[in-house]
């Protein structure tokens, strides 16, 4: 019987990946949430599950074999930077190996029906790994990950990957930019880091017009983004026929994000969910997996993640 609650995957070793002092992608982003989900007794209302870590041949479905061998053996030494942004402590590889967990038991929690829909509530985040390099504080892509997991593990044939994170998810475009069994849409603030995602960008090979790329300039408001959703997003959603949802919910496109310049409101990332869900009862059985990407306000991120919950919990 299918349990009516969000399942939230956490795992306490996401306090653990440590970018150092002064890094936005920090351990307080999780406790911050951890602390309001207790404060508004959104924790309650949850399902807790606590992640597995994700296996090496998992994680080679997204990755090579030397790229996950680095990663393991620079968090072995004690840790250092990948790049610029990407830094690694001794627990980092640990922790990215639960992030990935954590959105595989998601897909498999939600493709079996034991829960509805699911949110993995871990760090670091993924969307902008690519297949040999860390980027963007990011190591491994758990969305990707967990999508060819849907596809090879569940025998699904369809997947439907949106991305609302402000900067654009490079590297899951990427993984699936030839291939028609999953559809990758991005809405995201340009120009910005990492500088990809233009419209033009759509697919090659088999993979033609199965990416969809929505640009927004500083200072867009959510009126825009509910154009977007209705008038773009879920229209490309219903014409593909997903069996499965997954969200890259990244929280920086919140107007306190000190990273970008677009001006969500808390209730903006309750009303994209809200859509979501709704297209995902009358699409795919309520299928929805959510991954935990970006937001590096505390506070802008703490409420955009409670409305993105009281979505996903059918409370808005």
């Amino acid at each position: 019987m299918q349990n009516p609650a969000t399942h939230l995957y956490y795992h306490p070793l996401s306090l653990q990946h440590d970018t150092g002092s002064g890094h936005p992608e920090r351990s307080d982003r999780i406790q911050a949430l951890l602390d309001h989900l207790e404060k508004t007794g959104l924790n309650s209302q949850c399902i807790w599950k606590t992640p597995e870590p994700a296996t090496l041949e998992a994680i080679q479905t997204n990755h090579s074999l030397d790229y996950i061998k680095m990663v393991q053996q620079v968090a072995a030494g004690g840790g250092g930077p990948l790049d610029a942004d990407t830094i690694l402590s001794s627990k980092s590889y640990e922790a990215a190996l639960m992030s990935s967990g954590a959105c595989i038991q998601g897909v498999d929690t939600v493709c079996k029906g034991n829960a509805p829909n699911a949110f993995c509530m871990n760090r670091p985040p993924g969307h902008h790994s690519r297949r040999s390099t860390a980027m963007g504080f990011c190591l491994f892509n758990n969305i990707a990950i967990g999508a060819r997991h849907a596809l090879k593990q569940h025998g699904l044939e369809r997947v439907f990957i949106l991305d609302w994170d402000v900067h654009h998810g490079n590297g899951t475009q990427e993984s699936f930019y030839e291939d028609e069994s999953v559809f990758y849409c991005s809405i995201h603030q340009s120009p910005l880091y990492p500088g990809t995602g233009m419209p033009y960008e759509t697919g090659d090979g088999e993979g033609e017009g199965f990416t969809l790329n929505l640009t927004v300039s500083s200072g867009t408001r959510g009126n825009i983004y509910e154009s977007l959703l209705n008038e773009k997003v879920l229209p490309a959603m219903r014409d593909f026929q997903p069996e499965l949802i997954m969200i890259s919910a990244g929280f920086d496109a919140h107007r306190r994000d000190p990273l970008a310049g677009v001006q969500l409101e808390d209730e903006d990332f309750g009303m994209l969910t809200s859509g979501v869900l709704d297209a995902a009862n009358d699409i795919c059985e309520g299928r929805v997996v959510s991954v935990l990407e970006g937001g590096y306000d505390l506070e802008g991120l703490a409420g955009g993640v409670e409305q993105h919950l009281r979505g996903l919990l059918g409370l808005l």
